[in-house]
């Protein structure tokens, strides 16, 4: 079975982040599980994927709940869509499929407002450190844009872009452009899918660098090149600063580029697999050595804060855990919702 593991949802610097939308617009068939337990869904999900055959392929929506969680699952080249109510967009053509109203309301024991109290206010903290620890980082990036040779990061994107795309003609059709995340905050620390995403490409960049040394704008040149050739993009936000990318994969063209800095950073253990350095490239020669002092202790005071908003996650997930206890369900009980799903998919 070839499995895709991604994020559309996540916790970030900006709160918690949706990507759905760009995954299922061109999707035919979307079913929304409406259902308190998460993990009940999760259950629902976990028999789709295994009721496939090998030769099919998925998308698999992780979560951000934990990895004991999945958001949904996307069966693209049959048009169809299952995701969780949690992260159902509104205005979009769905089949709600009301999983209490189908097996009852009986497997619910009880409802324990406390704990959704905490597991709110836990998750706010959370975001509001993020942000603070993203408005630290941002005195991270003043000092390298100052020593940054913009011209030549351009050139290098322009020298990239040119080498991908020489042997390639345009599409001549409007590409589609995937918004996700290649992993998030969550419960159980900060998580990635880059192996899982990279290992079966034959072309990837590790894009290494600083804060402020562009490795964000980079990347968007190279995707908005694909783009204007016709070539699907998914691009993959930065889960600390989502308006920032991390990621951007080209299936068409077999490449890929990433943010390969901590904490995802990753090095090249095959062929095909290259570093890219914009510090070394782009960056005055001895800028860490010069503001060491500085970069060491904005590094400590930003990490703390985002060392603080994990607690806060894995506080929320406690909370979220308990609550989860209240809630029963038997194998039939999944079985009565697999066989509504397939009624829906005929």
């Amino acid at each position: 079975m070839s499995i895709h593991n991604y994020y559309v949802s996540g916790n970030t610097a900006q709160g918690f982040v949706n990507y759905l939308q760009t995954n299922i617009e061109q999707i035919e068939t979307i079913i929304y599980l409406k259902h308190p337990s998460e993990t009940y869904k999760t259950n629902i999900l976990n028999h789709l994927i295994h009721m496939y055959n090998p030769e099919e392929k998925l998308e698999v929506l992780k979560s951000p709940l934990g990895r004991n969680y999945l958001d949904g699952v996307i069966i693209r080249h049959k048009s169809v869509a299952i995701v969780t109510d949690r992260i159902a967009l509104e205005g979009v053509q769905a089949v709600t499929l009301d999983l209490q109203h189908l097996i009852g309301s009986y497997q619910i024991t009880a409802r324990n407002s406390d704990m959704e109290e905490k597991v709110d206010q836990f998750t706010t903290k959370a975001y509001e450190n993020f942000a603070t620890g993203l408005k630290i980082h941002d005195e991270l990036e003043a000092i390298y844009i100052n020593e940054m040779n913009f011209k030549r990061a351009n050139e290098l994107a322009d020298n990239l872009i040119k080498e991908l795309l020489a042997s390639t003609t345009s599409l001549n059709r409007q590409a589609h452009v995937y918004h996700r995340l290649f992993g998030t905050n969550t419960p159980d620390g900060v998580v990635n899918e880059v192996p899982h995403l990279i290992e079966k490409l034959s072309n990837v960049y590790y894009i290494k660098g600083r804060a402020g040394t562009g490795k964000s704008t980079f990347m968007k040149k190279v995707a908005n090149a694909c783009e204007q050739h016709g070539f699907d993009v998914e691009l993959y936000h930065c889960s600390f600063d989502p308006k920032s990318l991390d990621m951007v994969l080209v299936r068409e063209l077999d490449f890929c580029i990433f943010d390969s800095t901590d904490p995802h950073e990753f090095f090249p253990g095959r062929d095909g697999e290259k570093i890219l350095d914009l510090y070394l490239e782009a960056v005055t020669p001895g800028t860490d050595e010069k503001f060491a002092t500085k970069i060491n202790t904005v590094n400590r005071n930003y990490k703390s804060y985002m060392k603080k908003g994990i607690q806060e996650l894995q506080q929320a997930g406690e909370a979220f855990e308990a609550i989860e206890q209240n809630y029963t369900f038997t194998d039939e009980d999944i079985q009565k919702a697999l066989g509504h799903i397939q009624n829906n998919l005929k």
